[in-house]
């Protein structure tokens, strides 16, 4: 499944104020039920999470995201990662929660972006992967 991200607004401002690193701060995305309901404006840290997946094949608090990289054109800035996958995975998700796990405890670990899957996606024994879009997780664009 190809996604992009929404944001939530803690995260620019986090990331404005410089208190998310996103090239070097350990940038974590994890997995919720149809049960949890995003709130852009008020969720602000990963302890307003409910409902994380449990399942085989998949660590509370979610994976680590890989090979992070920020571009910037001139008008846009393209915040990616490498897809992420769990492998031999049993589990049903409707979000991707991206946060960041530096700070350490769910209270602190401010929160990014998210994705809906649209509907409940399933992995059963196999692997559940994000494939994050060609053109980045998000886009910042300077008009």
């Amino acid at each position: 499944m190809a996604v992009s991200a929404k944001l939530y607004s803690i995260g620019m401002a986090k990331l404005a104020n410089k208190e998310i690193d996103y090239d070097s701060d350990t940038i974590k995305v994890a997995l919720a039920t149809s049960s949890y309901t995003p709130n852009q404006n008020t969720h602000d840290y990963f302890n307003d999470i409910t409902n994380e997946v449990t399942g085989t094949g998949y660590t509370a608090g979610g994976a680590t995201l890989g090979s992070k990289t920020v571009t910037q054109s001139t008008t846009t800035h393209t915040f990616d990662a490498a897809d992420t996958v769990w492998t031999t995975s049993t589990l049903t998700a409707r979000y991707a929660i991206i946060y960041d796990a530096t700070p350490g405890t769910a209270a602190t670990n401010p929160l990014i972006a998210y994705v809906d899957f649209g509907a409940d996606v399933s992995s059963t024994a196999g692997d559940f992967t994000i494939t994050w879009s060609a053109s980045g997780i998000f886009t910042l664009t300077v008009a």
